[in-house]
């Protein structure tokens, strides 16, 4: 007898807040302007378990319909397993304005997605020919795996903000589509729970920058995410100055599965400059965990904004 159990995780960004649509599809036209980005992740560099993440979206936001339209597509490889997931997405978000500073902003995605492993390599126990060491190119076994498999999948959250704070929560695969790779299987998605707060305000409201420009802000910035047993919390800082940003967030495992877990994963270093229209984010990820030399995690980002006069970007540096 053969089972088969599989699980499947979320790709995450570590710059979760210059691109806060990957979390949460209320923050879609969030700046009410257009905007359109490319990220780049590559994950444990130098493992042969090498993960590479590739998104793409494109957002704007009407005025008269108080809302935000967007759609993205993402890519995530593993090279260890020939995993390979392929997903694009259509979000829509709709402002109402609670009092004279407050919002409330319900959003919705509903993307098509698709995934599959390298079984073009997959030998099964009856092609195995010890006597004369040999693989028989052909199997009788019963099971018949897919090599894709192409899933509906739904998503929603909720977003407060004013100018300066924000809070949302989202649920991803609402729809918990099958990502069963046997035919007849079921292999429900486990949906995706996530909570985003941060706070973004300027130093010289609070205490005199004797060091720095006076125009520096400061962003504060928490994201809760979990899936079936995986956790995660990041909890950060940041210098914003005029045209840069430099800070750190702390990658933690709140809910630890077993004693040997560790509590601090990660260290992540990133930084933001915008030229113009363009702004770029590049951050690293210095694993802390005994998963072996690693070689980290990098992460690149490129957005152009069509707007300069948009709402203020909290995470990244603007023009004002």
């Amino acid at each position: 007898m053969l089972g088969v159990k599989s699980y499947a995780q979320d790709p995450i960004f570590t710059q979760y807040f210059l691109i806060p649509e990957t979390q949460n599809p209320s923050f879609t036209g969030f700046l009410e302007s257009t905007s359109a980005g490319v990220f780049h992740r590559s994950q444990w560099v130098s493992l042969n378990l090498k993960v590479d993440t590739d998104y793409a979206y494109f957002s704007t936001y009407s005025e008269e319909a108080r809302s935000g339209i967007g759609v993205n597509f993402l890519n995530h490889r593993e090279s260890f397993t020939g995993y390979n997931y392929v997903q694009a997405n259509v979000n829509y978000a709709y402002s109402v304005q609670l009092d004279y500073d407050w919002y409330f902003r319900p959003g919705i995605e509903v993307g098509f997605g698709s995934k599959s492993f390298g079984f073009q390599n997959l030998v099964l126990g009856d092609q195995i020919n010890i006597g004369n060491e040999t693989i028989n190119p052909i199997s009788v076994d019963p099971l018949q795996v897919k090599n894709r498999l192409n899933f509906l999948d739904i998503s929603a959250g909720l977003l407060f903000h004013n100018n300066n704070f924000w809070v949302g929560t989202s649920v991803k695969h609402l729809n918990r589509p099958n990502i069963s790779l046997v035919e007849e299987g079921n292999v429900p998605l486990d949906m995706f729970f996530s909570v985003t707060t941060g706070y973004e305000f300027d130093i010289a409201s609070y205490v005199d920058p004797v060091f720095l420009p006076y125009e520096t802000r400061m962003m504060l910035t928490a994201n809760f995410m979990k899936q079936a047993q995986y956790n995660r919390l990041d909890i950060g800082t940041a210098l914003i100055f005029n045209n840069l940003s430099l800070g750190t967030t702390f990658a933690l495992n709140p809910m630890p599965q077993s004693t040997n877990s560790p509590l601090l994963s990660s260290i992540n270093f990133f930084t933001g400059l915008q030229y113009e229209k363009f702004k770029i984010g590049l951050s690293y990820d210095a694993i802390t965990s005994k998963i072996g030399k690693s070689g980290g995690t990098f992460e690149l980002g490129l957005v152009y904004q069509f707007d300069l006069d948009a709402r203020k970007c909290f995470g990244c540096p603007i023009n004002e």
